[in-house]
């Protein structure tokens, strides 16, 4: 006879167990004094010895139901517990100038109250705001949204376990909605910084935060979508290619940590979009983290700029924009300028309206956002080599780019 595999000398053991176990159970309750024919008085007394040691060595190997829920987090709980004490609220006051009512600027109500005329401007209103942020080193280095605390010299921090520290506010950058704070403390916990590089839509995203007061909140769901660029967000000012996720992001939670399922930061989430149902959106950790280094060596950031506005193109576009721009699109798909600025890096190098981007610093580009991304990793004051197709030919073009000005 051949040996039964593994799984099906399982399974008759415990076939074997059961029938006996019921076997046995009936001829114990139903008080037959009789054995078979070849068992003694003795063998149901046997039997449910036998049965008994069984019962209990399987009771040992198999714990109970509510013994199993001891001790068994899952990835998500495991992740929380070591990022939590790293996440912080932050409550922030503003003062904000008051304008006098229209009514008062009424010429009749000057003549009336002549020199006894309320002042043009009223006291000064203060606005209080609640965010979060994420500590990245145990000296007190914070991590935040620009618009948590901007207008904000200082801000108060408070910490899972309860303490409360006053922040400063080191730096601030609208452009990428990256702020940050520095308080005096020492041996504080702090996030584990990850990689968005081998980010895909599917994995799983964590977020922890404050939305709506509620402090330490915990949602969780999927990456939606990557390289979402700044207009299909709706913040076309903004220079970021967000993470879009499922996961629950509302007010409050703005300036906390996005995570993945080892626990790592892979963004910081920020609520942009009030319209917003099922939508989050985080700035990739490693935008946040290269602005943030710069926030606390000189407290400002400047952005590389060439002076250009762009589309992208389609074959449904290339007519419609020759007549509209007055040029000959020659392509049906690429990076077009429709606008060089005057007086700008890009006027400077040559660019000109009509233009197709093919490539930059070597790297071929498709999308404006291709371009962005590719200008924004550039140095202020250092040649871009730019590639550009005009008018069926190509040109090599060498841009020098400056700092972005405060209203390009």
């Amino acid at each position: 006879m051949g040996a039964f595999p593994k799984q099906g000398l399982l399974v008759a053991a415990a076939l074997a167990v059961g029938c006996g176990a019921g076997w046995a159970g009936h001829y114990y309750h139903s008080g037959t004094t009789s054995s078979p024919e070849d068992s003694s008085e003795e063998a149901p007394q046997t039997v449910n010895t036998s049965l008994r040691n069984i019962i209990d060595q399987t009771a040992q190997a198999v714990p109970a139901p509510w013994a199993m829920g001891q001790n068994n987090h899952n990835f998500i709980a495991s992740a929380v517990e070591r990022v939590g004490p790293a996440v912080v609220r932050i409550d922030a006051e503003r003062s904000v100038s008051q304008a006098m009512p229209d009514a008062f600027q009424n010429p009749f109500f000057r003549r009336f109250f002549g020199e006894e005329m309320p002042d043009e401007s009223l006291p000064n209103r203060v606005e209080q705001g609640t965010g979060s942020g994420f500590i990245l080193s145990p000296d007190g280095r914070i991590m935040t949204n620009a618009h948590v605390v901007e207008g904000a010299s200082t801000v108060t921090v408070t910490l899972k376990d309860g303490r409360t520290f006053e922040g400063k506010v080191a730096g601030v950058d609208p452009v990428t909605d990256v702020a940050v704070i520095q308080i005096e403390s020492s041996d504080l916990p702090s996030v584990t910084l990850g990689s968005t590089e081998d980010l895909a839509p599917g994995q799983w995203a964590i977020a922890i935060g404050n939305p709506l007061g509620l402090d330490n909140t915990v949602t969780a769901g999927i990456i939606s979508a990557i390289d979402r660029s700044s207009n299909q967000v709706g913040i076309p000012d903004k220079r970021v290619q967000f993470i879009q996720t499922d996961a629950a992001i509302n007010p409050g939670n703005s300036g906390g940590p996005l995570l993945n399922d080892r626990g790592e930061v892979i963004g910081m989430n920020t609520a942009i979009r009030a319209n917003a149902q099922g939508l989050g959106f985080a700035i990739p950790i490693e935008t946040a983290k290269r602005i943030a280094d710069q926030l606390f060596t000189t407290g400002e950031v400047q952005h590389p700029f060439l002076g250009i506005q762009m589309v992208s193109l389609t074959p449904n576009m290339r007519n419609s924009l020759s007549e509209e721009l007055g040029i000959k699109v020659t392509q049906d798909t690429g990076v077009l300028i429709v606008r060089v600025m005057e007086e700008s890096p890009a006027a400077v190098a040559g660019m000109q309206r009509g233009d197709i981007i093919q490539s930059i610093k070597g790297k071929p580009v498709q999308s404006p956002v291709e371009v962005q991304a590719q200008v924004e990793r550039s140095q202020i004051g250092e040649p871009l080599e730019v590639v550009v197709l005009r008018e069926g030919r190509t040109e090599t073009l060498e841009v020098r780019p400056t700092a972005l000005p405060n209203n390009p």
